[in-house]
């Protein structure tokens, strides 16, 4: 069994900056690509940013220059440093990983959302 557990999220006002984690834990063989995605009120949620295990970051374009996602793979564990909020940034933010289990069995599992407001 692995859980992903994400921390961070908050109100914050325009301009501001925020700083997500996530910790998986469990039956872990391997983390393969970590990410964030995020969902706000009324819309699908939507890609936010991805990083390798070796460390390739990949960005939406509405977050590129502002966001960094980065990894601490011995803690298993993957950030996003959120700068310069806009108010657009608020939503629940989800982190999700590919994980190989000890069990060799791999799937994409889902953290259960952290909030991110900003405020104009």
């Amino acid at each position: 069994q692995v859980q992903l557990v994400e921390s961070g999220g908050g109100l914050v006002q325009a301009g501001e900056s925020l700083r997500l984690s996530c910790a998986a834990s469990g039956s872990i063989f391997r983390i393969n690509d970590m990410g964030w995605a995020r969902q706000a009120p009324g819309q699908q949620r939507e890609f936010v940013a991805r990083i390798t295990s070796g460390g390739c970051a990949t960005y939406a374009d509405p977050v590129k220059g502002r966001f960094t996602i980065s990894r601490d793979n011995a803690k298993n564990t993957v950030f996003l440093q959120m700068n310069s909020l806009k108010p657009e940034d608020t939503a629940v933010y989800y982190c999700n990983g590919e994980v190989t289990a000890t069990t060799r069995a791999t799937f994409v599992y889902w953290g259960q959302g952290t909030q991110v407001a900003v405020s104009s």
